[in-house]
């Protein structure tokens, strides 16, 4: 690293300081300042693991505020071990930095470690490595032996049901690419344009409830009709989706009708829940267990074929698929 600040000075200054989101966990046997952490699962318990890498230039712009990248890093992790059902067990961040930016890193270990402390996921370990900036986050997770939620299980005849409501993400990255067209410098990380983008949920409870209630579910990070066209793949099934019901971010009632329908459809991370549910449950006694919005947007169907209908029941032209890493190159 540049200058005088070491790889080991860094992590003690910003990451290995006492607090409730680096404290000793029940599941944390061996933390921060060892070659690696040790961690216990509980009994009857299966370990859940997941990896995100972002990278500056395709998964967020250059002048993202460092606090809610260090949220936004985290809680994309999080989604994951929602959708899986798990409980939370510890963390481990990697930073690649192309120099020592104390700023960026006070503001980032803040949104980083804030979000930490209020999920329950202790940091347990990283590393830290000079280059072009991109952040690594792997998260564990524990989950009863064979209670995890798969994307594999949903039957014609399941209700689809999606928590929140979406295209609110999509909508601010529409935003910020439009403030930078126009050459606007400032970046407001508390604008409600940008709240999606910048700060997004992880629904760790919901996820904990649908444990033994849901027969599939994935979560929302590349675009509705994408994550869905994951499930129906892997439960063999097709799915019709009732567009008049789809939860939308109130930002989108200022826009035309067609651009909605492509945000809440195609826009990715917005991290909401996507599941299958069977007829035989409550859909109100699981809202009301977990405080969420819950919506029924459509059914999963035999065959394979995913479609969109309005009002009337006629088919939807669709075009946007999601976002693929690969594929779109268009910066973020």
């Amino acid at each position: 690293m540049a200058g005088t600040d070491s790889e080991f000075d860094l992590i003690q200054r910003y990451f290995g300081a006492p607090s409730a989101a680096r404290a000793p966990a029940d599941g944390v046997r061996l933390g921060i300042g060892d070659d690696a952490a040790v961690l216990g699962v509980r009994g009857g318990h299966e370990l859940v693991a997941t990896v995100d890498t972002l990278v500056e230039g395709t998964h967020f712009f250059p002048d993202h505020p460092p606090a809610s990248l260090g949220h936004k890093a985290l809680a994309s992790n999080l989604s994951d071990l929602a959708a899986m059902g798990a409980e939370p067990l510890g963390a481990l961040l990697s930073l690649t930095l192309p120099r020592v930016d104390h700023d960026w890193l006070e503001g980032f270990s803040q949104g980083f470690l804030a979000l930490a402390e209020e999920a329950g996921i202790p940091l347990v370990g990283g590393d830290t490595n000079r280059g072009p900036l991109a952040i690594s986050v792997t998260v564990l997770g524990e989950v009863p032996a064979g209670q995890a939620l798969r994307r594999q299980g949903a039957r014609p005849g399941d209700r689809l049901v999606v928590s929140g409501a979406l295209g609110g993400a999509g909508f601010g990255l529409s935003h910020e690419t439009r403030r930078r067209t126009a050459g606007t410098a400032a970046v407001h990380a508390e604008e409600p344009a940008c709240e999606r983008l910048f700060w997004p949920r992880a629904r760790l409870g919901l996820g904990r409830a649908l444990r033994n209630r849901a027969r599939a579910a994935i979560d929302i990070s590349d675009g509705l009709l994408a994550d869905l066209g994951h499930l129906c793949a892997a439960s063999s099934c097709g799915a019709r989706i009732d567009w008049p019901a789809v939860p939308r971010d109130s930002l989108l009632a200022q826009i035309p009708d067609a651009q909605a329908r492509d945000y809440a459809l195609g826009g990715g991370e917005d991290y909401e829940l996507l599941f299958a549910l069977p007829a035989g449950e409550s859909l109100d006694l699981l809202a009301f267990s977990v405080d969420t919005p819950l919506t029924v947007i459509g059914e999963c169907t035999a065959g394979h074929e995913v479609v969109v209908e309005d009002a009337d029941g006629r088919r939807l032209d669709v075009t946007r698929a999601g976002h693929d890493h690969f594929a779109d190159t268009e910066e973020h």
